[in-house]
C-alpha cells in the first residue's frame, strides 16, 4: 500500500528509503503520498499555499514584462530590448523551476512499484486499491504455511476519496462516508475472508487502526471530505489536540483474545513494533530507547493500564503536547506547550492555510502550558489554572521533568523536512522509461 517514506537518497537507483531496505521482503504499492493531483483535479493539495505564492510572483514577472513591452512599443518610457529579454528569460526559468516540482506531480509522484520496479507511472487510481488487495491476498496464500507479517496501508480513507461506482451515494455522510463503507467492505471481503479461507483465523493477530484523526480542512463547498472527530478538538496535522491523534484501534485474534472487550487506555501506533517482535518470539533492541510498549499484557488482561505513563505528542520535530497518565489517581492530564492558530479563530481548523503549521507565526506558545484533565474535559475546552486546579503547579512541574528526561533520550538526526529535501530533484526521480519520458503501464500489459 502507501509507503510515504520516499525512495532515493543520492541517485535514482539507490532506493535507500525503499521498504526492501528497511526489513521488508516484498513490496507492492505507492512509495509517496496520495494527493488530489493524482486524480488530476483542479484542487491542488501539494504545498498549496506555497504554490499560490509562486503563482503570484510569476504573474508579477509577467506583468512587469508586459509593462516594459508596452512602454517600448508606445515610446512611453525608454527601455532596452536586452532588459526585457533578460527579465523574460529569468521569469521563464523561475516558472520552470517551481512548476516542474508541482505541475507534473501526477507523473512524478503518483506511481506504483513492485519491489524496485515501477509498474505504473502515472497510476490508475480507479484500479489501484483492487490491485493492492489482490497482491495482499496473494501474499497470504503464498505464506500461509509459515509465520508472516503483512502490512497493508490502504489509499482509503484519504482525499481525493476514490470510490467505485458500487459504493457511491450509499452513505448518508456523503463521499467520505461512501469511502469508509467501501474500505470496510474491502477489509472484510478481501483480507479477513482470505485469512479465514486459508484456515488462519485463530492463529493470526490482526490490528486495524488509522494514522491520524479527520482532515478538517478538506472540503468542497459545504461537503466535508476529510471526516469528523466528534467531540474532540482539532484534526489531522495537529500534533497536540485530541482530534488529530485520538483514533480507535480494533484487534482480532479469535481463540486468544475475548471478543467484545473494550479497553479505554491510551496506546500508540509505536506500540505495534514491540508487540509484533514479542509475538514473533524476539526481543526488542536493548541498545537504544524504544518508545513503544507491547500491547499484549493489556490485550490479554494481565495488565490493567497502558505501559505509557507519559506520551509526547509532536508536530513535525516540535513538541506540542504531553499526556500524563497518573497511575495512582487514574487521572489523565494533558499539557499543551504549543497550539495551532485556527483560521478563522473559532473554526477549530486552519482553513486559511489548508492544514495547520507546526511552528512560526502559525502556532501560539504557552508558558505555563495549557493544562486539561481529559477524564473531565475530553473536548479540551476549559484549560485549568492555578486558581481552578489545586494540583496545577505540581502536575505541570512533573510533566516538565518528564520532558527533560525524554529529551535526553533523543539522538539528533538530519532534518528530513527541510526546504531543500522537499524540492524536486531530477536525479532522484523514479522513472520507468528514459528520463524525462517516464510513462509506463505494466499492470495493464500484464492483465
Amino acid at each position: 500500500g502507501k509507503w510515504h517514506m520516499g525512495v532515493n537518497c543520492k541517485s535514482r537507483h539507490d532506493h535507500c528509503h525503499h521498504p526492501l531496505n528497511h526489513g521488508f521482503d516484498y513490496f507492492y504499492g505507492m512509495p509517496f503520498s496520495l494527493l488530489n493531483e493524482c486524480q488530476g483535479t483542479d484542487d491542488p493539495e501539494l504545498a498549496k499555499s506555497l504554490q499560490d505564492t509562486y503563482w503570484l510572483y510569476t504573474q508579477m514577472i509577467i506583468l512587469a514584462v508586459l509593462t516594459l513591452l508596452f512602454g517600448k512599443f508606445t515610446n512611453l518610457f525608454p527601455v532596452r530590448w536586452k532588459t526585457i529579454i533578460c527579465l523574460a528569460i529569468c521569469g521563464l526559468l523561475y516558472f520552470l523551476s517551481w512548476f516542474s516540482s508541482y505541475g507534473f506531480t501526477k507523473y512524478w509522484n503518483c506511481i506504483l512499484m513492485r519491489n524496485y520496479d515501477i509498474t505504473e507511472q502515472p497510476m490508475n487510481l480507479e484500479k489501484t486499491t483492487t490491485n493492492m488487495l489482490k497482491e495482499a491476498v496473494s501474499f497470504i496464500e503464498r505464506n500461509k504455511h509459515r509465520p508472516f507479517l503483512l502490512f497493508v496501508s490502504l489509499l482509503h480513507v484519504h482525499t481525493p476519496l476514490i470510490t467505485t461506482e458500487k459504493f457511491q451515494g450509499r452513505s448518508r455522510h456523503g463521499p467520505y462516508g461512501d469511502n469508509v463503507e467501501e474500505m470496510d467492505w474491502m477489509v472484510g471481503k478481501w483480507l479477513l475472508d482470505a485469512i479465514d479461507k486459508e484456515g488462519l483465523k485463530n492463529t493470526t493477530f490482526i490490528y486495524f487502526a488509522s494514522d491520524h484523526g479527520g482532515f478538517l480542512e478538506a472540503r468542497r463547498g459545504n461537503t466535508q471530505l476529510g471526516g469528523w472527530n466528534g467531540i474532540y478538538k482539532g484534526g489531522k496535522g495537529m500534533g497536540g489536540w485530541e482530534g488529530g491523534i485520538r483514533v480507535p484501534g480494533i484487534v482480532r485474534w479469535p481463540g486468544v483474545l475475548p471478543a467484545g472487550t473494550v479497553i479505554n487506555e491510551p496506546t500508540s501506533l509505536m506500540d505495534i513494533f514491540p508487540t509484533v517482535v514479542r509475538l514473533a518470539g524476539g526481543e526488542v533492541p536493548q541498545d537504544r530507547t524504544i518508545d513503544g510498549r507491547s500491547l499484549l499484557p493489556l490485550l490479554r488482561g494481565t495488565a490493567q493500564h497502558s505501559g505509557h505513563e507519559f506520551m509526547f505528542h509532536y508536530c513535525g520535530v516540535f513538541l506540542h503536547a504531553v499526556r500524563w497518565h497518573q497511575k495512582d489517581s487514574g487521572t489523565i492530564w494533558k499539557a499543551h506547550y504549543a497550539t495551532p492558530v485556527f483560521q478563522p479563530e473559532a473554526s477549530g481548523a486552519c482553513f486559511g492555510r489548508g492544514i495547520c503549521p507546526c511552528f512560526g507565526d502559525g502556532v501560539t506558545h504557552h508558558d505555563p502550558p495549557l493544562l486539561f484533565n481529559l477524564l473531565q474535559d475530553p473536548s479540551e475546552e476549559n484549560p485549568l489554572s492555578a486558581d481552578t486546579e489545586p494540583l496545577f503547579d505540581t502536575v505541570t512541574r512533573r510533566i516538565r521533568e518528564a520532558v527533560e528526561e525524554h529529551r535526553k533520550t533523543l539522538t539528533p538526526v538530519p532534518q528530513q523536512l527541510s526546504p531543500y529535501n522537499n524540492i524536486w530533484k531530477p536525479w532522484l526521480q523514479p522513472c520507468c522509461g528514459t528520463f524525462p519520458f517516464c510513462w509506463c503501464d505494466e499492470e495493464n500489459n500484464k492483465a
